[in-house]
């Protein structure tokens, strides 16, 4: 079984101190203390790591799932051009549980935590009575107006997808059907990588009009800067980069492309006079469609035939069958 409470917080406190600069006050306390820069202004969200929804551990491994957890945050602070501060982890935990297994999810949580030179600056404990669910808030800082938002695309201005899109939902189906994998050989889904470097050079480089991590799907998360700007889009199928999977590796489907879910990569409008580089960070950018004042989203095919492209990604209470492991 997990430690103790308190044993419990000790160990965390022990794995995540840190001298950072944003954090003048960290685990210890009733709240954390952060320092904001001068001009700039907070970011906050949060997001589940459940499972049975979110992960199952017979499929992902500790580690992997503490990678996720905050893989999730870090997306959304991305997703608006932001720098992130510092992350708070509530964790509730099933009495069975053995401790070497909450010892693996931070080392996967932390791991990534240093590679972007965050801290965990807090959270809180509770015993489960069913399953493991996991919170994530992450704090981050944006210069004073400088979000990139959903609500900034126009009409005549050009649709970018960072990275190859369907890895992780097509990993999924794999895990679904039956087969062993090993998390290393598929790490579209089991360590995806938030796009700090390419939201933070967009804002900082004026670049976007518009911003959303693609974690809902391409499809979905289109229609949120749609809904938001008062737009639609035409998207070119043969234009979407699909990523590979497996060995020998194979492109995924469209449908993967289109609508599976935690991809984590960026989707970004550009106004059409803009030079967005073919790579940013090392990323590859790859134009895909445009925004149309028709407030419609289309699909056109490699011979010219448009289609109507609904939301078909990931939906909370959408959905019984579908599990977003």
């Amino acid at each position: 079984m997990p430690d103790a409470e308190k044993l419990l917080i000790a160990g965390i406190r022990r794995r995540t101190a840190s001298k950072s600069p944003s954090i003048a006050l960290g685990i210890g306390d009733d709240c954390a203390v952060l320092r904001i820069p001068h001009g700039h202004q907070t970011l906050v969200t949060t997001d589940f790591s459940l499972e049975g929804v979110h992960f199952r551990r017979e499929w992902h491994p500790a580690e992997v799932v503490g990678h996720r957890c905050l893989t999730r945050g870090l997306s959304d602070i991305a997703g608006m051009g932001g720098n992130p501060v510092a992350a708070f982890l509530s964790l509730a935990l099933p009495q069975n549980l053995p401790q070497s297994w909450v010892n693996q999810f931070l080392k996967g949580l932390l791991k990534l935590a240093s590679r972007f030179h965050i801290s965990l600056a807090g959270g809180d404990t509770a015993q489960s009575p069913v399953g493991i669910l996991a919170d994530i808030i992450v704090v981050g800082s944006v210069p004073k107006g400088k979000a990139i938002r959903r609500s900034g695309a126009h009409a005549g201005d050009r649709i970018y997808v960072t990275g190859a899109l369907g890895g992780a939902a097509a990993t999924l189906k794999l895990l679904f059907d039956g087969q062993k994998l090993r998390p290393a050989d598929f790490p579209q889904h089991f360590y995806p990588m938030p796009r700090l470097e390419v939201g933070r050079f967009l804002r900082e480089k004026g670049l976007a009009s518009a911003m959303i991590d693609l974690s809902d799907g391409l499809s979905t998360d289109l229609g949120h800067i749609c809904d938001e700007s008062g737009v639609g889009a035409k998207i070119q199928a043969s234009s979407i980069p699909r990523a590979s999977t497996g060995k020998p590796a194979r492109a995924v489907g469209l449908r993967f492309a289109l609508n599976g879910g935690d991809d984590y990569e960026l989707l970004f409008t550009a106004r059409p006079g803009k030079r967005i580089p073919s790579k940013i960070a090392g990323v590859p950018i790859t134009q895909i469609g445009e925004i149309t004042r028709d407030k419609r989203m289309l699909l056109v095919d490699q011979s010219g035939r448009s289609s109507r492209l609904r939301p078909q990604g990931w939906e909370h209470f959408k959905a019984a069958k579908r599990s977003h492991a």
